[in-house]
């Protein structure tokens, strides 16, 4: 090792400090300063998964305790072999659990016999021989200089070759050991810092020795087009990385706009800011890289509107208004026909028979009588485009509803002449049925008699469209246009926060499904016309059971579903939160790139963690036992292993 740093071309690599540290080590044993070394003992039993060492009290205190999960290295007794030099190298062990020594059955039966006794001291002999104990560790793998690159350590999962036990020694790493094992991996390029290193939730010190200070970075290639999980129970911090995640995409892309973010901000955190609990918002920390767009405008958070224009939408603003009546308690049989009828969407249309499309037709123009009786404006010429206002009844109904003479039938030209239009055909139908152009069946079926009742309730007491003019804070007749301003801005790079706090689920689904359709449209078409470039989309999803649901086939979750399997293709990104790994669509776990993991207090989702990534398996223990906030295990693309560690507050950037 000692030719291999001497030679100039090695005078910076890396793994210097590892000769460093060994030199020290051997300068501290020759000068007897026994209590300063990091050494920690011997290899009992060696193997290429595992590693048994043996250890003894005094070595442990030395390097301030050696809990579970916490980091050793494993290095040669010599780097010479036969009279030549073995490249600098170590191999990264994690501390499983204790492991039963030789004299095991020797030493308890001297421990039942001193406690029998209440021996209030140990003779020196005894002592020496009661303080040598075994750890089982597990091999994370190996850091050797890289073969091709100058000043490159590259690590492997696996050990290449093992000799005698005898020959290696074990030691603790220093914090320049421990930077170069947490942090190498990460390349220079997008790196970002989101934590310290924690090797354990106590934090209580031995005597005169110091706990581990070292940065954990990132580098924020690792999520763009990845999927990204965040686990974890409530209260423990899943919100503040997914804030720092963002915040590292927004600083490492700052030159190159090259990664635009859309935000799902169902509790309107990311939004707006809580003084209260000390918590700053994405939009506050960067107002001139982020958009919010609202559907409640907040007094001291700038927004723009987050509407739907309910005449274009007829399919999905009717199921907002199912939801919104239903939990307000309307529950009068006339209400509860009008919100089960099924209301077809104007895309529809093209795929339907002539007979079918007129009747899809008719439904939509009996909603919007209702809706402008409610009293919801319309882009009446929009509408007009998109669907003709005269029903096109046949004649034998006109006559019954407005006479023989034609002159005097109506033939609405606005929304208001077709309610006018549709309280005449209901009052004649409901007087008597009206004929169908088939013999022998009436015009209209239980779903228009239902709209017909709401449109014209049979009691005067009843409310019908009234019953609509709160929900008309939810419509916009501009709406739609949003959705092309949302993906112009992430072309340029922008962060896009849809503050759907408050918002009921129905209405929050609605605009998280609607913006995930057009941003993967979006992505796929810049994909086909080979325009996506260096441009990725990251998407964050809170509550993510509910949008990606194991063996969930329905068509409202279909969008995400095919982001879980083909986002990556599109340049699309997104981070998804959620308590439970257990309710997560296997597929998309088995996906994932990128963990972190919070406490998770059942053993069902630690070991469905486990099944998807074999890395957490011996860390499942401490997954449920700690409960520390912001205590994160992580694990990404760069990352070979996990790192613990506690992640860093949010906190805005200074300014200048």
């Amino acid at each position: 090792m000692k030719n291999f740093l001497e030679e100039a071309a090695n005078q910076n690599h890396p793994l210097r400090i590892l000769k460093d540290f060994l030199d020290r080590e051997e300068s501290f044993e020759k000068s007897k300063l026994y209590n300063q070394m990091r050494f920690v003992g011997y290899v009992l039993e060696i193997g290429y998964g595992e590693v048994c060492i043996i250890t003894s009290d005094p070595y442990k205190v030395n390097v301030g305790g050696i809990p579970r999960n916490s980091l050793l290295i494993m290095c040669p007794a010599s780097f010479e072999s036969d009279g030549k030099s073995i490249p600098p190298h170590f191999t990264l062990l994690r501390v499983l659990d204790t492991a039963p020594t030789p004299l095991k059955t020797e030493v308890q039966q001297t421990y039942f016999e001193l406690q029998k006794k209440s021996m209030p001291e140990l003779d020196i002999f005894t002592q020496s021989e009661l303080q040598w104990g075994a750890l089982k560790t597990g091999v994370l793998g190996m850091f050797y200089p890289h073969p091709e690159k100058l000043d490159t350590v590259e690590f492997s999962g696996d050990l290449n070759n093992y000799v005698s036990a005898h020959k290696y020694k074990i030691y603790a790493p220093d914090d320049a050991l421990l930077n170069l094992v947490t942090n190498s991996m990460v390349t220079d390029k997008n790196r970002f810092l989101i934590g310290k290193l924690r090797l354990t939730e106590c934090r209580l010190p031995l005597p005169d020795k110091k706990l581990p200070d070292v940065n954990v970075y990132l580098s924020t290639i690792d999520f763009m087009g990845c999927r990204t999980a965040m686990f974890g129970k409530t209260r423990l911090g899943k919100s503040n990385v997914v804030k720092l995640i963002a915040q590292s995409l927004i600083e490492t892309t700052k030159d190159s706009n090259n990664v635009g973010q859309l935000i799902f901000d169902i509790n309107g955190e990311y939004a707006n800011d809580n003084p209260q609990d000390d918590n700053f918002s994405i939009r506050s920390a960067y107002p001139d890289r982020c958009v919010v767009y609202a559907l409640t405008k907040k007094e001291k958070t700038p927004s723009k509107p987050l509407k739907l224009d309910f005449y274009e939408h007829p399919d999905s603003s009717h199921k907002i208004i199912a939801t919104l009546l239903r939990e307000a308690g309307r529950n009068s049989v006339y209400i509860e026909r009008f919100l089960s009828v099924d209301i077809p969407s104007i895309a529809s249309l093209a795929e339907l028979g002539p007979g079918d499309r007129n009747r899809a037709e008719r439904k939509i123009l009996i909603y919007w009588a209702i809706l402008n009786k409610a009293g919801f404006n319309a882009d009446e010429a929009k509408l007009k485009a998109k669907l003709s206002f005269d029903p096109e009844l046949n004649k034998e109904a006109m006559e019954k509803v407005f006479g023989t003479d034609q002159s005097k039938w109506i033939k609405p030209k606005s929304l208001d002449d077709l309610r006018n239009y549709f309280e005449k055909v209901s009052s004649a139908d409901r007087a008597s049925k009206l004929p169908s152009s088939t013999k022998g069946k009436n015009l209209f079926d239980a779903d228009d008699e239902a709209l017909f009742f709401f449109l014209q309730p049979s009691s005067t007491v009843s409310a019908g469209p009234a019953l609509l003019q709160n929900i008309r804070i939810y419509h916009d007749l501009k709406a739609g246009n949003f959705i092309e301003e949302i993906l112009s801005f992430l072309d340029k790079g922008r962060t896009i926060i849809l503050d759907l706090g408050n918002a009921n689920e129905e209405v929050m689904q609605y605009f998280s499904r609607e913006l995930s359709n057009a941003v993967f449209r979006h992505q796929t078409n810049k994909f086909t016309n080979n325009a996506l470039g260096n441009h990725f989309v990251q998407l964050y999803f809170e509550e993510a059971h509910n949008l990606f649901k194991d063996n969930d086939t329905s068509e409202e979750t279909r969008i995400y579903r095919r982001f879980a399997k083909e986002g990556a293709k599109y340049h699309i990104g997104m981070v998804y939160s959620t308590q439970s790994p257990t309710t997560i669509n296997s597929d998309l776990l088995a996906q994932t790139e990128n963990f972190f993991i919070a406490h998770l207090a059942s053993q069902d989702d630690v070991n469905r963690l486990a099944k998807v990534n074999v890395a957490y398996d011996s860390l499942k223990e401490d997954i449920m036992n700690a409960k520390t906030q912001g205590y994160i295990r992580m694990l990404t693309r760069s990352h070979r292993f996990v790192i613990s560690m506690q992640a860093l507050k949010f906190t805005p950037p200074k300014a200048g």
